[in-house]
């Protein structure tokens, strides 16, 4: 059952990411009344290697008396043990960001668990959902949706100009909140990224301020919008390196460097060797194959066949390994983006 507790427990706000699992030993959703209702949501820790969300909510709760909120917030702790290791997940555990209502994986403890806190916030009501994470590459600070709806897009604003919308993978914590309210993901930079922590933290702190979001179109000139065409992946037959040239498919040192950068066709993204095929697999936002579509190996190298922007490049195989290597994104018309109204959702 999910574990919930009314207020923080002593010591929460100056606890690292890799202790916590002293104080909050599971996964556990706490409530914090404010003057407003219904509470802001907040996820933190969903992938253990990413304490940014932490961090933010202990320094913005160290400026603010918890029992004087502005408006409720309730706040989901994910992955205590991963974050106990520093890694994304523990080695055959569930992705805390793949488990959420509408997941294509596996029903498991995790999954029910998150059922649970999603059906906790219903039966409470609530304002909006924020869920915090970092990158491992080297990205811009964005926000995430996964509904074309003038208030998720007020919501995603409020954090950068850059907004990126998707619908794939399934199971993530933000589209499953969509089906209750506004909802984003916050992407920080990485975690030695300070500014990601002062970034979230002031964000959270202006949402807890927040009377209402406005349901009126986000002007064109304050947003810059995207939409992920595709996923990439690794086959788990094919090697990868940054420095062996021995392996199946290599990588430049740099890759992440080419993030929210609109490339060119014929972009080199790694050299092939052994004359494989090739050595990546993309799925469109349907979940069907298309791999052919945006890569090509041309005299060894791996290259685009088309001008796309990737992001979410990292230069840490594991992380590559657990999730994807990128996904690719177009930039979405002032006129579609402008166009929608929550009504034809």
């Amino acid at each position: 059952m999910l574990r919930q507790q009314e207020g923080l427990p002593a010591g929460f706000l100056d606890t690292p990411a890799e202790a916590l699992h002293r104080i909050v030993p599971e996964p556990t959703l706490f409530h914090l009344p404010g003057r407003r209702s219904p509470a802001l949501f907040v996820s933190i820790l969903l992938h253990g290697n990413e304490p940014v969300g932490l961090h933010a909510i202990q320094q913005m709760l160290g400026t603010l008396p918890t029992s004087e909120l502005p408006r409720g917030l309730s706040l989901f702790v994910g992955n205590v043990a991963a974050a106990r290791d520093g890694v994304r997940r523990l080695e055959g555990q569930a992705d805390f960001n793949r488990i959420w209502p509408g997941t294509e994986a596996p029903d498991g403890p995790e999954s029910r668990l998150a059922a649970e806190v999603l059906e906790t916030m219903r039966s409470r009501g609530v304002f909006a959902s924020v869920d915090i994470h970092n990158n491992t590459g080297l990205n811009p600070h964005y926000a995430c949706i996964n509904r074309l709806d003038h208030r998720y897009l007020r919501l995603a604003t409020l954090f950068s100009r850059t907004v990126v919308y998707f619908i794939r993978p399934r199971g993530v914590q933000s589209m499953a909140f969509a089906e209750l309210c506004p909802a984003v993901t916050l992407e920080c930079g990485k975690p030695t990224d300070r500014h990601g922590v002062m970034h979230a933290a002031d964000y959270v702190r202006a949402c807890l301020n927040l009377a209402e979001l406005p349901d009126t179109p986000v002007p064109a000139h304050d947003l810059d919008l995207f939409h992920t065409v595709a996923q990439v992946k690794i086959p788990a037959e094919i090697r990868i390196s940054f420095e062996d040239r021995r392996t199946d498919l290599l990588f430049a040192p740099d890759l992440d460097h080419m993030n929210f950068r609109e490339l060119p066709a014929g972009t080199v993204l790694g050299t092939v060797n052994g004359g494989r095929p090739l050595p990546v697999t993309a799925h469109d936002e349907q979940g069907a194959e298309v791999s052919a579509h945006y890569f090509a190996v041309e005299h060894g190298r791996l290259v685009l066949t088309r001008p796309m922007m990737p992001s979410m490049l990292t230069l840490d195989e594991r992380v590559i390994r657990q999730d994807c290597l990128c996904y690719l994104m177009e930039r979405m018309d002032a006129e579609i983006r402008t166009g929608f109204h929550r009504s034809a959702l």
